[in-house]
């Protein structure tokens, strides 16, 4: 098992790789593999591929890597946390809510007066709080009720929720604020600019740390919240650590690239299925690597096709969803 779960680990990570300088290569104008490299490592090349490289396709690569990473990342958390196959960030309402904060700066700021110029970090705390929001009302209520359709139900209705509160801002906003809200709402990984990357990146990173302080905690609550206890787990500070990585993860990709969907939800079922392992000892590394490939071959297709992301991603992420349905026969646990 040992020796096919490593076998696993260096496939993903040369394919993630692969992709990420394939990524760098393919565009309105094509680069060869040797000039990207040449152009990483500082090599001998056109100054003209240099720029194309650093300057435009490297952000967005890295955007890629991490955005996948910490989609998926955060549905596997949410699917463990709430012993749901069909959790995650986009179905529980975790995007919408981040979504509703970005609105809410975006569209809210030009009606008070406010400007919405510092955006890197205001468009992403806006992001956490409405994420984190949603998150403590999801688990008030989970701890309350134990039926998982119900949950599942009131996350829906958070995201039909949301959807109302934005359409009255839309329709309340200026032309300006709009147009800006109506493109980030298309999803794109190619906006974020050099200056925003220093708060994804370390938003993420934070995101992904404290994921990995959780793994003994997940595995714990795979048994049920009642075997953990007795195994003398601290129920309230575990659900804490996992609400601060959700809300680091999903609201940071999505105040960024907008509500890109599908990715949190399929990558834990597709990495279950790669590595046959419910060890988050596994999952968790497995699930970075496979949402960070899935990412960058989704960006890959949406430039070689022109098409938005979201719905690369949806194209992709439907089949997986509708197995994990057909698999379960119902929403359990």
């Amino acid at each position: 098992m040992r020796t096919r779960a490593s076998f696993l680990f260096i496939v993903l990570a040369a394919l993630t790789l692969f992709l990420f300088m394939l990524d760098l290569s393919v565009g309105a104008v094509a680069v060869p593999l040797r000039d990207v490299w040449a152009a990483l490592t500082g090599g001998d090349c056109p100054r003209t591929t240099v720029k194309i490289v650093l300057n435009i396709r490297l952000i967005k690569a890295v955007v890629a890597l991490l955005a996948g990473a910490a989609l998926s990342v955060s549905g596997l958390q949410m699917q463990t946390l709430f012993r749901n196959p069909l959790a995650g960030p986009y179905v529980l309402g975790i995007s919408s809510g981040a979504s509703l904060g970005v609105a809410l700066f975006i569209l809210g700021a030009p009606l008070f007066g406010l400007s919405a110029s510092f955006a890197s970090l205001g468009i992403a705390g806006a992001a956490w709080i409405g994420a984190a929001a949603v998150l403590i009302v999801i688990a008030a209520v989970g701890h309350r009720i134990k039926d998982i359709m119900v949950i599942l139900i009131l996350g829906m209705m958070f995201s039909s929720g949301v959807g109302a509160i934005v359409q009255i801002l839309q329709y309340l906003s200026k032309e300006e604020s709009l147009k800006a809200f109506v493109i980030w709402t298309m999803g794109s990984l190619g906006d974020v600019t050099l200056s925003q990357l220093y708060v994804l990146v370390p938003a993420v990173m934070i995101g992904l740390a404290v994921a990995v302080i959780t793994i003994k905690p997940l595995n714990l609550l795979l048994f049920g919240e009642e075997y953990a206890v007795t195994m003398g787990l601290n129920i309230r500070s575990s659900r804490g650590l996992l609400f601060l990585s959700t809300t680091l993860l999903a609201g940071t990709a999505t105040a960024f690239c907008g509500p890109i969907g599908f990715i949190g939800l399929a990558m834990p079922h597709v990495t279950r299925m790669l590595f046959d392992n419910s060890d988050h000892r596994i999952l968790i590394p497995g699930t970075v690597l496979t949402g960070a490939s899935v990412l960058l071959l989704c960006d890959l297709v949406s430039k070689l096709f022109t098409l938005p992301v979201n719905a690369i991603t949806a194209l992709l992420g439907i089949p997986v969803v509708v197995w994990v349905v057909l698999r379960n026969k119902s929403v359990t646990a």
